[in-house]
């Protein structure tokens, strides 16, 4: 019931008030900054002419940006109107040469001969040969039905894309050179080892027989999947591409288009926003980081995080506006960083945590699947020493969370937090939800900006910030994780609501008070 405990108006709207004005005067800092230090020879690097409507500079040091939605962006959206195009036209034609039910049923193959088809036009046949060697030593081993197998098997696989001289031959099978070719072999390839290693999990799964190695080949060459995920898990994607029903729900055509146009402001809102705050440049010049105020580090750590969410979530948002017209339901995009203060929300719980963990509160059991699924993380990043700070700190967060919830799950602390209410003990659980926010974002803008960077938000706020920085932070923090809570808590009464009260009848009530409801 802690989740539905409810906060006064008055409370709430005081913490809104007192976030919104925060953040909006840790903009003010980081936009003078960023307009005072325009020429300093670090920005001249990544800040290029922008818009000419808005005469400034704009931040263009996120290469992935970038790629996505300025450099390459032609290439990627004919890809994919090649794929929409290809497929409305597959099913116009279809029902006049008398074969609708067939296409029904077997468009996931159309799917896979066009993906396979744009694959061989854009990394030739020598990509398209190496892939198809993978699948099928990795179809192989899921013959077996052996889960264990089948990780060793496939994360070996993943290892030879990061280490040397395996990474060096394959890349061999490319020929010629172009801007795009290391990010579409190295996604193409790993995430075609990821699929793999879903579709022989999912193999180990089946109790008769087994998938055929068509089925897996449809599923790895799903071009809207292909080259940049997300990863739909294949028990997923067999059932969903394999539904011959395509009717669509009511309004189903109005949110995906909806949804687009979203994704399509959001790209012109972030374009837009780096012509203002250059809050990815800033962190690479540690002199002028060593400058700001404590209030504008704080700003920038957050604002990178939220930055990395609106990237991925519009990402996500591109390719899965084109699953959902091809009648898939695809992986949600990640939680935003302003929604998270548990670290549990943080982790992918693609098989590998939620397969050794559980139920997630068991300790051993819980250390021992964050371990491993940070073990598949690493290997998937590219093991290095940031990478490895980077999961350690996460994994330990984890688990911290796990301690501490168990400690405070025994007496006398369980005992003391029924005697305090239900709101003074969600005003508890926001203080630990606020310092576990900036552990997130500390241990995240490691990999996000630099070792470096990341040193000195922790130093300015924990230490040489301390008191008054580090406590008005993690205050205007706590505003904003009971903001979360109280989101979480009207959602909860949504997703399951309290039943009517009954009125007691007098054979429910006590002896004395049912004679007298009687007179």
């Amino acid at each position: 019931m802690r989740l539905k405990a409810a906060l006064p108006k008055l409370e709430l709207y005081l913490y809104a008030a007192v976030l919104y004005l925060s953040l909006l005067w840790a903009g003010t800092w980081i936009w003078d900054a960023s307009a005072d230090n325009v020429n300093r020879k670090v920005f001249k690097k990544s800040v290029k002419p922008g818009w000419h409507y808005f005469g400034r500079k704009m931040d263009v040091a996120d290469f992935e940006w970038v790629m996505w939605f300025t450099t390459f962006r032609n290439h990627i959206l004919f890809a994919l109107a090649g794929h929409v195009i290809f497929a409305k036209v597959c099913s116009l034609i279809s029902p006049r040469i008398g074969m609708d039910d067939w296409y029904c049923k077997h468009r996931s193959l159309i799917y896979g001969l066009y993906g396979g088809l744009a694959v061989l036009v854009s990394m030739g046949g020598g990509f398209l040969a190496l892939v198809l060697s993978h699948c099928f030593i990795l179809y192989s081993v899921a013959l077996v039905k052996r889960k264990w197998i089948v990780f060793v098997a496939g994360l070996a696989s993943l290892a030879t894309f990061k280490m040397e001289p395996f990474n060096t031959w394959q890349e061999g099978f490319v020929t010629g050179y172009f801007d795009l070719q290391d990010i579409l072999f190295y996604g193409g390839s790993c995430f075609t080892i990821m699929r793999c290693m879903s579709f022989a999990l999912e193999n180990c799964e089946k109790k008769d027989g087994n998938y055929t190695f068509i089925d897996l080949l449809k599923y790895n060459f799903y071009l809207p999947f292909f080259y940049f995920g997300p990863i739909q898990t294949f028990d997923q994607f067999h059932v969903q591409a394999n539904n011959p029903n395509l009717t669509r729900k009511q309004r189903e055509m109005w949110n995906i288009t909806t949804g687009a146009l979203l994704h399509l402001g959001a790209i012109l809102v972030v374009d837009v926003f780096f012509h203002y705050l250059y809050i990815l440049t800033i962190p690479n010049d540690m002199k002028l980081v060593k400058q700001l105020s404590d209030w504008s580090l704080a700003g920038l750590a957050y604002s990178n995080l939220v930055y990395d969410w609106v990237k991925a979530a519009v990402m996500f948002g591109v390719i899965n506006t084109v699953a959902r017209l091809d009648h898939l339901d695809p992986p949600q995009p990640p939680k935003c960083i302003t929604m998270l203060y548990v670290d549990s929300h943080v982790v992918n719980p693609w098989y590998v945590y939620d397969y050794i963990g559980g139920s997630h509160t068991n300790i051993f059991k819980e250390l021992v699947a964050t371990i491993c699924t940070f073990v598949v993380t690493t290997l998937w990043l590219g093991p290095c020493e940031l990478v490895y700070i980077w999961s350690f700190f996460n994994c330990f967060g984890l688990n911290l969370e796990l301690w501490v919830d168990k400690i405070f799950s025994i007496p006398p602390f369980s005992n003391i937090e029924y005697a305090i209410g239900e709101a003074m003990s969600r005003r508890i659980r926001a203080v630990f939800g606020a310092l576990n926010f900036w552990t997130i974002i500390l241990y995240n803008i490691l990999a996000l900006n630099s070792l470096e960077f990341a040193k000195l938000v922790g130093k300015r706020l924990i230490v040489q910030g301390f008191p008054l920085s580090t406590l008005s932070v993690l205050f205007v923090t706590y505003c904003g994780v009971q903001l979360v809570k109280e989101r979480e808590r009207k959602q909860a009464f949504l997703d399951d609501p309290e039943p009517a009260a009954v009125p007691p009848t007098p054979q429910d009530m006590p002896e004395e008070v049912g004679k007298k409801k009687a007179e």
